[in-house]
């Protein structure tokens, strides 16, 4: 019999200021991969990406069971560079297709951890929503109603192993105690829906002023957005991309402002904060 199965996951931003590697968020951007037992290997796809064995998809798939005989076909407008998840999501995906094949029950918040290196946008792909990420485990919420998202995507990737790079291997103890505070502030303003502690609460000292060198203009927004009317912004993940926060009532205006801002040099994307976490279907062969 020809096995199928198709499965959707979203784009995801993490640390959400002060919540290094920690904190994410599930965005309105997906991909899609479709898993075909065809009696051979191979990848297709329009997208810049490996078409081998290196696929991350294939090896978040191999990770549980050999790729041979089957055909990977994949699909994605989550922006391939920038810090919105397109690696978490690719793993997250051959996971779960695999899981699904073979109905293996695996851990997957574990195996794409393993892969990815840490857990925060895998858990926000897997689960949707909110999450917090702590002992190996990922505690999910919703966003409150009228908080919303846009993305600013600048044109020049930053690579991630360059951004991380650039952070030092220990921090003074005084900017611990703030992420932990504006952490827990950002995390109850979330919770009461309470905007200005969401704005309080996107602050950090850990990770964005240390890698600013690396998209100034990234970090220009960043310092900009509360003039524009958001909440706040917050670089995404490793960067360069920007999650600007927002208050629906204040949405339009502040995506106009951001287009002013950054024409010629980025892309501003209205997206919703996604509730749905990854899903997988099984498809009948035809006839």
């Amino acid at each position: 019999m020809e096995r199928r199965r198709v499965v959707r996951v979203p784009a995801s931003s993490a640390n959400l200021g002060p919540g290094f590697d920690a904190f994410a968020a599930a965005l309105g951007l997906h991909m899609e991969l479709e898993v075909l037992e065809t009696g051979r290997f191979g990848v297709q796809t329009d997208l810049s990406i490996a078409r081998d064995r290196r696929n991350l998809a294939v090896r978040g798939f191999e990770r549980l069971h050999p790729a041979d005989g089957f055909s990977f076909r994949i699909s994605s407008e989550i922006p391939l560079t920038g810090g919105l998840g397109t690696s978490a999501a690719a793993y997250v995906a051959g996971l779960m297709a695999a899981d699904h094949l073979f109905e293996l029950d695996a851990d997957l918040l574990g195996l794409a951890t393993e892969l990815e290196g840490h857990p925060d946008n895998a858990a926000a792909a897997l689960h949707g929503g909110f999450v917090i990420c702590a002992d190996g485990e990922a505690v999910r919420f919703d966003a409150p109603t009228g908080l919303e998202a846009v993305l600013v995507v600048p044109q020049s990737p930053v690579r991630t192993a360059k951004a991380r790079a650039a952070l030092p291997a220990e921090v003074p103890l005084a900017d611990a105690v703030f992420n932990t505070a504006h952490g827990a502030l950002l995390t109850l303003g979330l919770a009461r829906g309470d905007w200005d502690l969401v704005a309080r609460g996107l602050a950090d000292r850990l990770h964005q002023d240390r890698r600013a060198h690396l998209f100034p203009q990234s970090m220009a927004v960043v310092r900009r957005a509360t003039a524009l009317g958001a909440l706040g912004a917050t670089i995404s993940g490793a960067g360069p991309a920007v999650l600007v926060w927002c208050h629906y009532e204040q949405t339009g205006g502040v995506v106009d402002g951001l287009r002013a801002e950054t024409a010629g040099w980025a892309q501003v994307v209205r997206v919703p904060f996604e509730s749905q976490g990854a899903r997988v279907r099984a498809i009948a062969p035809a006839g």
